[in-house]
């Protein structure tokens, strides 16, 4: 990885290349690895997406609401909408899924007590499930993304208060 020699940061060439090499195969726009208190970061820009491009690893949405969030809130209460400032947000870039298998039930729905702890969707992030649980307990208000949903790091899933 990294490391310091007289002060100075040595850093494995071979490791950066291997890392951007991996951004060009997953099409992703940045990568960070970590070995204790050693940690390289390789990004790149985002190229323009066109209309017939994957929206996978798009930028970031802006802080807002993207407007598949706000296609995937209850109609059924336009005027209730809630807030994301208690949502659980991704930690990283992967694809949401609602239950653990196609067939199964989602693992949360809106109106649903949780408790701390709980599962509330999976994110894949190169073919690793990562389950992301309520960080505690409360309702659940607002599940923000749909199954198989794409999701970019820092982005809100499920609202829980």
């Amino acid at each position: 990885m990294a490391e310091k020699e007289n002060g100075a940061m040595k850093v494995d060439v071979d490791l950066v290349r291997q890392l951007a090499e991996l951004l060009d195969t997953t099409q992703l726009t940045e990568i960070e690895v970590e070995d204790g208190d050693r940690r390289i970061r390789v990004a790149r820009k985002a190229a323009s997406v066109t209309a017939a491009a994957p929206v996978h690893y798009a930028a970031p949405p802006p802080p807002a609401a993207s407007p598949t969030a706000v296609a995937a809130l209850p109609t059924t209460e336009p005027a209730a909408t809630p807030s994301n400032a208690n949502a659980v947000r991704s930690p990283m870039v992967g694809t949401a899924y609602l239950a653990a298998e196609p067939s199964a039930p989602p693992f949360v729905s809106v109106g649903r007590q949780v408790q701390a702890g709980d599962t509330l969707l999976i994110v894949e992030a190169m073919k690793v499930m990562n389950p992301i649980t309520a960080p505690n307990a409360g309702t659940v208000k607002a599940v923000l993304v749909e199954n198989g949903q794409p999701v970019e790091f820092d982005q809100p899933l499920v609202v829980v208060e």
